[in-house]
């Protein structure tokens, strides 16, 4: 009886590792998928920043020609 008692709750705890891993495994592709977002973000982010300093470049340069051409 004691061998089936020890039995069983060697079974009882693989059970429950067995759930924390595949909450830790959900949780992990949670977590990856929030990083694949930030990620596109940045990038979004990156260019809209390219994109102003293009465009205060071009002001910057049409104030300068304008200045030199008083």
């Amino acid at each position: 009886a004691a061998g089936s008692s020890e039995g069983e709750v060697l079974a009882q705890e693989l059970e429950s590792l067995g759930q924390r891993v595949r909450a830790i495994e959900t949780h992990l592709a949670d977590v990856e998928r929030i990083i694949e977002g930030l990620e596109a973000a940045a990038q979004s982010t990156a260019r809209a920043l390219e994109e102003v300093s293009t465009h205060w470049d071009q002001v910057y340069r049409a104030s300068a020609e304008q200045s030199e051409g008083r």
